[in-house]
């Protein structure tokens, strides 16, 4: 009953948030003049209908999928390392993303015309991913801790190896660099939904229908163990599917910071621990805080538009500090 509550609030308060998104911008409109071109009660082909369809409503969409996605990959890490603190970023997922991205813009170029972004931000997700992967294998009987201390090294590697492309390639290409490392939604279109949809398809169906087992390893691994279940395969594959639909994110956004963090928390205290509600719980407050962070970072400069990053990390760290004085 409580789970429905929650779902209830947020699902409208996200249909509000996108309908809000959809109005505001350079140039804001009613909610009047979007739900009338959204029920096609507009000519289809001026102005305000092509702005609407073919620019904000893809924003608007990339960012619910992308917050869904964070805030439940954020959930599957914090349990499979048993870290409070675990998101994408934490384990090199996000950096190694970024990397792929700033090679195409300082080095190589748009070889693949408007793909080349995308499916090199992809490919370095995935390369970084099978990294942290490969050290998970060989760590996972020592401890989360050493899973944890892994995934740093690898973030730092990424993340040097982004600042030495900054410094060294194109100077006149710092500010899109500046701008993808700190996230944002410019790429949205209705042809690269998809892949960031794909994504979300891929971790929702493991994690919820793994939402047992990741129950199980809240007891301790040797609690799992004795239900049958094989924590170190178990770890792993739960991993991969986060850093696939990482991957397929931060190919779209760039770095958003910390979503993945604080959403897990924000819904553990809302529903509780148990992943069956967990992560359906995630994924709306994820969609929800990243699309209201949208929202600001387009309006509270405009017409100059921050980067989310900018607005995530700032709330990330008043929240992360909120942790520690609440730990206490």
């Amino acid at each position: 009953m409580r789970l429905a509550g929650v779902l209830a609030l947020g699902l409208l308060g996200l249909f509000l948030l996108l309908l809000v998104s959809v109005a505001v911008g350079s140039t804001h409109h009613s909610l009047a003049d979007i739900v009338d071109v959204l029920l096609a009660k507009s000519p289809g082909d001026d102005p305000l209908t092509r702005i609407v369809l073919d620019l904000r409503l893809p924003r608007a969409l990339l960012a619910v999928i992308v917050g869904a996605g964070l805030g439940m990959v954020g959930a599957v890490l914090q349990t499979l390392t048993r870290n409070d603190l675990a998101d994408p970023f934490l384990f090199g997922l996000s950096s190694g993303a970024a990397a792929g991205a700033v090679v195409v813009i300082t080095v190589t170029g748009n070889i693949l015309g408007f793909w080349t972004l995308p499916v090199a931000a992809f490919a370095g997700g995935l390369i970084s991913s099978l990294i942290v992967l490969g050290l998970f294998t060989r760590l996972s009987e020592q401890g989360p801790s050493q899973m944890v201390l892994a995934g740093l090294a690898v973030s730092f590697l990424f993340l040097s190896l982004t600042y030495y492309l900054i410094f060294a390639g194109d100077q006149r290409a710092a500010h899109s660099v500046l701008f993808w490392t700190l996230g944002g939604l410019g790429l949205a279109n209705w042809d690269v939904l998809p892949i960031a949809a794909t994504g979300l398809i891929v971790l929702g169906a493991v994690a919820l229908t793994a939402h047992r087992p990741l129950d199980a390893l809240l007891a301790g691994d040797d609690a799992a163990a004795t239900l049958g279940i094989n924590v170190a395969r178990f770890r792993q594959l739960a991993f991969l599917a986060c850093a696939f639909a990482t991957a397929s994110f931060v190919a779209l956004s760039g770095v958003i910071g910390f979503i993945g963090l604080m959403v897990p928390h924000i819904a553990r205290g809302l529903v509780g621990p148990l992943h069956g509600s967990l992560l359906i719980t995630s994924a709306v407050i994820g969609a929800g805080l990243l699309l209201a962070s949208d929202i600001a970072a387009r309006t509270l400069l405009a017409p100059q538009e921050l980067p989310i990053g900018v607005l995530t990390t700032s709330f990330g760290a008043l929240f992360v500090l909120f942790l520690v004085r609440w730990a206490r």
